[in-house]
């Protein structure tokens, strides 16, 4: 999974991200999504603009017209700010349908941010035109979010939310999985929280029983992505697809 793209290498949930995730390999692509004010779906991570485009003001109070004038390279580097090799190229912050047209036979894991009511319809309407639902994972750590996809998009893959992670866990290590029944077809989570694991053989296994992938999230080192791989995870989320895939 190329992580927001291949975000190590090029400005991160950008159009140009992901074309580089795919020619380095990336079968899917992770990315994230927030409404803007006039209610269109947009590709960014952050509730703000600040940390990519160097501008401020949060994404749910401007307009999609307000957002594509700003640079989506703009605080892009690679050495720690000694350049900017994006800045000023033009890129700006696409929106879920360009996406969705832009890469049409190509796995997607559209993360959904604490954005504004009814992203979850909105999401679900632009799949539905263009024919994306079977080829998408539809993700977040709002348990309320996730609950309310599901319930517009019965037919489309999911996630575990946080709470889900959690109570899956919580039963594993009680031993109380009898008659459970996971909410998602995906387990997707960081190796460890904290100090705390998430991720090991046991935790892999079990999940497999119960017919659902586990993707592990974010994995750079190529150390890791080997064990990782050796313990029989189905997919890696890297912000190096090229590092990634050398290493499979």
């Amino acid at each position: 999974f190329g992580h927001r793209g291949a975000c190590a290498r090029a400005p991160e949930n950008t159009i140009e991200s992901f074309k580089l995730a795919c020619q380095q390999g990336a079968s899917y692509l992770e990315m994230d999504i927030h409404l803007t004010s006039d209610g269109e779906p947009v590709i960014i991570h952050d509730n703000s603009v600040s940390r990519t485009t160097g501008r401020r003001g949060r994404v749910e109070n401007m307009s999609l017209a307000e957002l594509q004038r700003l640079d989506a390279g703009y605080n892009f580097t690679m050495d720690y700010g000694r350049t900017f090799p994006y800045r000023g190229k033009g890129l700006t912050m696409p929106t879920l349908d360009e996406v969705l047209t832009t890469f049409p036979d190509v796995g997607l894991t559209l993360e959904l941010k604490k954005t504004r009511s009814g992203v979850e319809q909105v999401v679900q309407n632009r799949l539905q035109r263009y024919g994306a639902e079977e080829r998408v994972i539809v993700a977040s750590h709002h348990h309320d979010a996730l609950q309310r996809f599901r319930g517009v998009a019965p037919r489309v893959a999911t996630s575990f939310s946080k709470d889900e992670v959690r109570d899956f866990l919580v039963r594993m290590r009680g031993g109380s999985l009898a008659g459970y029944r996971p909410p998602g077809t995906a387990f997707q989570v960081p190796e460890y929280k904290g100090l705390r694991r998430v991720v090991s053989k046991p935790v892999i296994d079990a999940i497999h029983e119960l017919d659902v992938e586990v993707h592990v999230w974010t994995v750079n080192e190529p150390i890791h992505i080997t064990r990782l791989l050796e313990w029989g995870v189905d997919g890696i989320m890297t912000d190096d697809p090229a590092c990634a895939v050398a290493n499979v």
